[in-house]
């Protein structure tokens, strides 16, 4: 259902075009102003979909108002003034309808403000589509999917699926993968820690982090740490301070 808001100084010419919309099943709310200053403020406060708007009102004109109605109105222009027209388009009106007119002009004039309102809408959806696959992407992106491992005349592209595990080694981080090979890649475990996804990946001791689906077995051992047993047969530490993880490793 589309709203409605009538703006025109007559009265008659309010009456009758509140019963020409009468007449159109989609038509919801219909709003009236009797002036452009009463039209602009019902305008902000409803939002109406489309606007049927007179030229000569008192307050602002019919083409004042159309350049400070909200964004989303479409505009029809109901008026007995001819000279108007070229400058009603140039703003954007859905269309210029001369006083008296057909009961089928007005009609045609409704529905094409009515495919205005549509396509805007569905631009709207399709802006907000859009903006929410950016952040989607942006999301997904938070994360690295890939580790980029500098080497003498070549640069390798890790995919952090394949990793087991993570052993630091000073400035320098092990990167051990599920085909038993090991990378020497230069960044510190603090630096690849904020870098993988934390679903994935958790910190178990200040020198290793562990990809959790790799985790099989833990152990509690005498000294208030735990034994991690992954599947490809290592036997990591999650050490005492770390023990609040236990929960991340057994979900």
């Amino acid at each position: 259902m589309l709203n409605i808001l009538i703006a025109d100084d007559e009265h008659l010419a309010r009456e009758t075009l509140k019963l020409l919309l009468s007449e159109i099943p989609y038509i919801g709310k219909v709003y009236e102003a009797k002036d452009g200053t009463e039209a602009l403020k019902i305008a902000h406060e409803v939002d109406p979909d489309i606007v049927l708007l007179d030229v000569e009102m008192p307050g602002y004109s019919g083409l004042e108002l159309a350049k400070h109605l909200p964004e989303r109105s479409t505009v029809v222009f109901a008026t007995a003034y001819n000279d108007y027209a070229v400058e009603a388009f140039e703003l954007s009106a859905a269309d210029y309808i001369l006083k008296p007119f057909e009961d089928e002009r007005f009609e045609l004039a409704i529905e094409r403000a009515a495919e205005r309102v549509r396509d805007k809408e569905s631009q709207h959806f399709q802006s907000l589509q859009e903006a929410f696959q950016q952040l989607l992407r942006e999301r997904q992106s938070e994360y690295r999917k890939r580790l980029v491992i500098k080497d003498p005349g070549r640069i390798r592209l890790i995919d952090v699926e394949t990793i087991n595990y993570i052993a630091g080694a000073g400035n320098y981080a092990e990167i051990h993968l599920n085909d038993g090979k090991t990378v020497l890649h230069r960044e510190t475990l603090c630096e690849l820690e904020k870098q993988l996804d934390p679903s994935l990946f958790v910190r178990i001791h200040r020198s290793s982090i562990v990809q959790r689906k790799h985790v099989v077995e833990l152990r509690p051992n005498d000294k208030g740490d735990y034994s991690v047993i992954l599947d490809c047969g290592e036997t990591l530490t999650l050490s005492r301070r770390n023990r609040a993880k236990l929960d991340e490793l057994t979900c």
